[in-house]
């Protein structure tokens, strides 16, 4: 058997931070989930068991927490920057796809998301 795809899946990070147009929104923040696939090119770790051979959850969620704390007017600039970083200190991910949510955006509407979704290969 060979593998053919390989990918890491985070789901349902929550976390709070100050991103927006209206500077209510930079100055109160809200709370944000976010959804990361990250392709791998290396399936050695499907073998060897090992650690080592595949990328670490928490490195990904630190990363991810990390660029969150960085305010921006669009969720778009930080999906992007979460990829770009990913890229940068994880040679072995191919392609990474981030959904990323504002929960309860000012849009008059009540329990709402406003999300975006990026996909990026390197």
């Amino acid at each position: 058997m060979q593998t053919k795809k390989y990918k890491i899946e985070i789901k349902d990070i929550r976390l709070y931070a100050y991103h927006g147009v209206m500077e209510q929104e930079r100055n109160i923040g809200a709370w944000f989930t976010i959804d990361i696939r990250l392709t791998i090119n290396d399936h050695s770790c499907t073998e060897s068991d090992n650690i080592y051979d595949t990328i670490s959850y928490a490195d990904v969620y630190d990363t991810i927490k990390e660029e969150m704390g960085k305010p921006s007017n669009l969720l778009e600039n930080v999906s992007r920057r979460i990829m770009e970083v990913l890229f940068n200190r994880f040679p072995s991910i191919e392609e990474v796809e981030t959904t990323l949510c504002k929960e309860t955006p000012p849009m008059g509407g009540d329990g709402l998301k406003a999300c975006v979704i990026l996909t990026a290969a390197r």
